[in-house]
């Protein structure tokens, strides 16, 4: 049978989601040592969108195929009980052999958390990005706005990004603030390697006025990633939710970010 898995984790500590050769240190290769637990075989995990170092999911969606026999409840406790703290299963379902948590993705949705403040914080050092300097929200809105719709995303991906194509739909991209915390969300289709930390990037230096809010188009037009922007750190990045049609029936629950729970994904 195929089990589809809602995943929560904190990416501070890890090389990524995906499983690499020179470490053992990643969100898929701690999954599948629990998994495998659980299911007395070797589980091999497909998930929606991989996620870099140091980012952090809330709402991963992952799939596996196995023989083995058992419910709902023991593959969430059983295999949380074998994971570090810093990563949990939040639901398990069976689902039908078509389903796929990477192809069968129809959006897919990125919070990233700002703490705009002329002082650095503590506690949360490894949950939001520090900018120290007073950022223009008007002005990060107005420049998030020409990024939205069908575009050639090159100048906005990794150099080394293996993406065939750079064209990408955002169907939109919202910025908000609470207290001295600044949220960027955006959805969209499917996204290029640091696609979001790149328009965060361009986004944060418009902000502070370093650049015209007609930048973020400009850097869109040159198509070519020399010419954008500083790539923001991961610490702020989120992976918080996907959608799938709804006859796979994949619960969609509202998980609050922890540090932002006023403000719902």
């Amino acid at each position: 049978m195929r089990i589809a898995l809602g995943i929560e984790y904190d990416g501070s500590q890890y090389c990524g989601w995906q499983s690499q050769k020179h470490t053992p240190n990643t969100v898929q290769a701690m999954l599948e040592q629990a998994l495998s637990f659980v299911a007395d075989h070797p589980v091999k995990l497909i998930c929606a969108g991989r996620t870099d170092t140091g980012v952090h999911a809330t709402q991963q969606v992952v799939h596996f195929d196995t023989l083995s026999q058992r419910n709902d409840k023991a593959w969430v406790m059983g295999g949380t009980t074998n994971l570090p703290r810093d990563i949990c299963i939040r639901w398990a379902k069976v689902v039908s052999d078509d389903f796929h948590a990477r192809f069968s993705a129809q959006s897919r949705s990125y919070r990233y958390l700002i703490y705009n403040c002329p002082v650095r914080q503590a506690l949360l050092s490894t949950q939001m990005t520090w900018n120290y300097r007073p950022l223009n929200l008007e002005a990060m809105q107005a420049a998030a706005n020409y990024l939205v719709g069908k575009h050639d995303f090159s100048s906005y991906r990794a150099v080394a990004c293996q993406a065939k194509s750079a064209v990408r739909s955002v169907h939109s991209m919202e910025i908000t603030k609470v207290g001295d915390v600044i949220a960027l969300d955006i959805k969209a289709n499917a996204f290029l390697q640091h696609m979001v930390r790149n328009i965060v990037g361009v986004l944060m230096s418009i902000g502070s006025g370093e650049h015209p809010v007609e930048w973020a188009k400009e850097v869109l037009d040159y198509r070519d990633r020399t010419k954008g922007g500083v790539t923001a750190l991961p610490f702020g990045l989120y992976f918080v939710g996907v959608e799938y049609p709804k006859e796979f029936e994949i619960p969609m629950a509202d998980y609050k970010i922890p540090v932002m729970p006023y403000l719902p994904v």
